[in-house]
C-alpha cells in the first residue's frame, strides 16, 4: 500500500509536534467540534464501512454494522467531556495548610494508535475519539490484513482532518516497524500477545507508555441447568459473531459434569436456529481473514471429537460452527486463543476444580459464567482474576462505556472506553498552590529545637 502521509514518518510526527505546541487541539470546544466532525464522516462513510467489512471478513451486513456502534461511545464522550476536562479539587493535609490542590487533566501529545483486522474500524476509531478527547494529535495505522477497511479509514480521516492533527499510514509489518521506531508520548495497540511484547519492547526504548488491548483464552463457566435455552443461544451468539474473531469471545467451555449433556443439546439447537442445516449457506456467517487464519484454525479441529460441525472449505475460508467433545488439557486447541468459530467443551466435578484451571492459566481477557446462584458468583468474581466478567450472557460487557474495557497479564496492560479512554490518553497533573501571606518558619533551617514540633506534626497528619 501506499502511505498517504508524505514525504516521510519523521515529517508527520514533526507536522503533529508543531501543531501541538499551538495549544489548539487543548481547547475543549476544539475537541468537542472535532469529535463532531468525526461522528459525521462516520455517518457520510457508513455505506463504504459496511461494504469494508464485508469485503475483508465476509461479514453479513448486520454485523458489519457492528462497526458503526462506535457512534454510541462517541456521544457518551461528547456528553460528559466538560465534567470529565475540568480540575478535580482534592483536599490537603494539616501540614499543607494554607494551601489549595487539584488534579489537572492535560493531553500528553502526539500518539500512535495500531489497529487489529478483526473489528478494524471500530477498533481504530474507538481509541481515536480518546485521544481527540483528551487533546491530544495522532497517528493511525489500521490493519494492511483487512485492507478495504483500511483504505477506508484513511480515506476517511484524510477528508475530515488536517493530517498535522490527526493522520493515517497505512501499511505492512514494515510499515509498523518504521512507526515504532519513533518517540511517541503514547502507543495504543490492539492485537496479539506476541505483537504486543513487540510494541511494549519498542516503546520502551523511549520511555512510552503503552495500551495494550491483547486478548487470551477466555472461560465460560456453566454450572447450573437452569435457563439453559437462554444460556445456550447467549453462548452461540457471543463465539460465533464474526465467524469466533472475536477478543472477547467465549474460548472455552467449562460445564459442570451433570450439566453437559443437556447443554450440548441446547448448544446444537441454537446452531440449527440461527445457521441451519447447512451452515456454509447461511447468509449470517462470517467467514476466515484470510488463508494463514484458515490453515492454523483447520489444524486445531483435529482436538477431541466433533460433536457439531468441523466442515471446511478453503477456497471460501469458510470453517463450519464447531463444538468439539472430549477435549483435554494438553490438546492443541487449548493452547492459544482460538480466534475463530471452534468451541471446545470440557467438564469439571467441582467448582474448585474449575476456579484451580482457570488460575492455573495466563488471566483472560473476559470471564463468563452462567448461574443462578449468588454464592457461586461471588466465590468465582473473589477467587479468579480477569480483565472483566459477564454474568449469565457473553459480549455485552465491551459495550457498557461507564466502565473500563481492558486485560490484565497476557491480556493486556491498561484500559479504555468513555471515561477511561479519556484517561488513558490524558497525564493527570498534580497541582498545589500556596499563598504568600502566611509562611512557616518550622521547614527552615537551622533546625535546632524543631525537631519535637516535627515529630507532632508528623503524627497529627
Amino acid at each position: 500500500m501506499t502511505a498517504l502521509v508524505t514525504p516521510s514518518t519523521a515529517d508527520c510526527l514533526q507536522a503533529q509536534r508543531d501543531f501541538f505546541a499551538t495549544g489548539v487541539t487543548k481547547a475543549l470546544d476544539f475537541r468537542i467540534d472535532q469529535l463532531k466532525r468525526l461522528k459525521a464522516a462516520v455517518l457520510k462513510y457508513q455505506d463504504d464501512i459496511v461494504a469494508a467489512a464485508k469485503a475483508d471478513l465476509g461479514r453479513p451486513e448486520y454485523e458489519a454494522y457492528f462497526e458503526i456502534g462506535v457512534l454510541s461511545e462517541l456521544d457518551f464522550i461528547v456528553k460528559h467531556l466538560k465534567s470529565w476536562a475540568k480540575p478535580k479539587r482534592v483536599g490537603v493535609t494539616l501540614t499543607q495548610l494554607p494551601a489549595s490542590a487539584w488534579i489537572q487533566p492535560e493531553p500528553k501529545g502526539v500518539v500512535l494508535i495500531l489497529g487489529p483486522w478483526n473489528y478494524p474500524f471500530q477498533l481504530v476509531i474507538s481509541p481515536l475519539m480518546g485521544a481527540i478527547a483528551a487533546g491530544n494529535c495522532a497517528l493511525v495505522k489500521p490493519s494492511e490484513i483487512a485492507p478495504a477497511t483500511s483504505q477506508v479509514v484513511a480515506k476517511l480521516i484524510k477528508d475530515t482532518f488536517d493530517p498535522a492533527y490527526i493522520a493515517v499510514v497505512e501499511g505492512g509489518v514494515e510499515t509498523a516497524q518504521e512507526l515504532l521506531a519513533h518517540r511517541f508520548d503514547h502507543i495504543f495497540f490492539t492485537g496479539g500477545t506476541r505483537v504486543g511484547k513487540v510494541v511494549m519492547a519498542a516503546a520502551a526504548q523511549h520511555l512510552t507508555p503503552v495500551t495494550l488491548e491483547l486478548g487470551g483464552k477466555s472461560p465460560c463457566i456453566i454450572d447450573s441447568d437452569k435457563q439453559l435455552e437462554t444460556a445456550a443461544k447467549r453462548i452461540v451468539w457471543g463465539k460465533f459473531v464474526n465467524a469466533g474473531q472475536t477478543c472477547v469471545a467465549p474460548d472455552y467451555l467449562l460445564v459442570k459434569e451433570s450439566v453437559k449433556p443437556a447443554l450440548l443439546d441446547a448448544l446444537k439447537q441454537a446452531l440449527n436456529t440461527f445457521y441451519g442445516d447447512d451452515p456454509a449457506q447461511s447468509p449470517d456467517l462470517s467467514r476466515i481473514v484470510n488463508e494463514r487464519q484458515f490453515d492454523r484454525l483447520v489444524g486445531l479441529l483435529e482436538s477431541g471429537t466433533t460433536a457439531v460441525g468441523g466442515q471446511f472449505n478453503r477456497e471460501t475460508r469458510y470453517i463450519a460452527p464447531t463444538l468439539l467433545d472430549s477435549v483435554s488439557w494438553d490438546d492443541p486447541v487449548m493452547e492459544d486463543e482460538i480466534f475463530g468459530p471452534i468451541l471446545p467443551v470440557l467438564t469439571y466435578h467441582s467448582l474448585d476444580e474449575a476456579i484451580a484451571r482457570i488460575n492455573e492459566r495466563p488471566k483472560p481477557l473476559a470471564l463468563y459464567l452462567f448461574t443462578p446462584d449468588k454464592a457461586i458468583e461471588q466465590k468465582v468474581l473473589g477467587e479468579t482474576s480477569s480483565g472483566g466478567v459477564c454474568i449469565n450472557d457473553v459480549f455485552l460487557q465491551v459495550a457498557a462505556w461507564q466502565m473500563p474495557f481492558g486485560g490484565i497479564g497476557d491480556s493486556g496492560i491498561g484500559a479504555y472506553h468513555g471515561k477511561y479512554s479519556f484517561e488513558t490518553f490524558s497525564h493527570h497533573k498534580s497541582v498545589l498552590k500556596k499563598p504568600f501571606w502566611l509562611d512557616m518558619t518550622w521547614r527552615y533551617a537551622p533546625y535546632a529545637k524543631k525537631l519535637d514540633f516535627l515529630k507532632k506534626a508528623i503524627n497529627a497528619s
